[in-house]
């Protein structure tokens, strides 16, 4: 199963690209349809074929997205945090190899953007990091074997009015 965490910029681009759908793609996609639907015979019209198809994607993507949403639960920056990994956090870590990387611990749902530092809560690298500290060790098994990392560098990203 997967988590239902997300972060706040998470939540707000999954809610952005809902309303960006719902507003904008999905009522121009409707007017093709149904202009296309206006032609004549539908059974070999590629126009109306191929629009009500994406119109089919996008109510599809509008149905999980509406669910989806309601089910996150969006978790800010916290001051308890300070000095641990938890989630949201961006941690610099490096292994015997002196390979470094960073990688900030989110939400399976923002994933979808394939950004190349981001990992989610479910992975067993994020599972390994939660709750360590600057200077941990941490092993982590892969489909290679355990690996070992040490933790550099843990940093939040504060929401803009807070006085930290």
């Amino acid at each position: 199963m997967k988590s239902n965490l997300i972060t706040r910029a998470g939540h707000d681009k999954l809610a952005a690209e809902l309303q960006h759908l719902w507003h904008e793609e999905r009522p121009e996609i409707t007017k093709k349809v149904n202009w296309a639907a206006s032609l004549g015979d539908r059974s070999e019209n590629a126009d109306y074929q191929y629009n009500k198809q994406i119109l089919r994607k996008i109510d599809r993507r509008v149905r999980y997205l509406g669910k989806r949403l309601e089910e996150l639960r969006i978790i800010d920056f916290s001051p308890e945090q300070e000095g641990k990994v938890y989630f949201g956090a961006w941690v610099e870590i490096e292994n015997e190899e002196g390979e470094q990387k960073t990688l900030r611990i989110v939400g399976v749902d923002e994933i979808y953007d394939h950004h190349p530092q981001h990992i989610s809560i479910d992975s067993p690298m994020a599972r390994a990091l939660l709750g360590k500290q600057v200077d941990d060790e941490v092993k982590v098994m892969t489909p290679s074997g355990e690996k070992l990392w040490y933790v550099n560098v843990i940093r939040y990203e504060k929401p803009e009015n807070s006085a930290n």
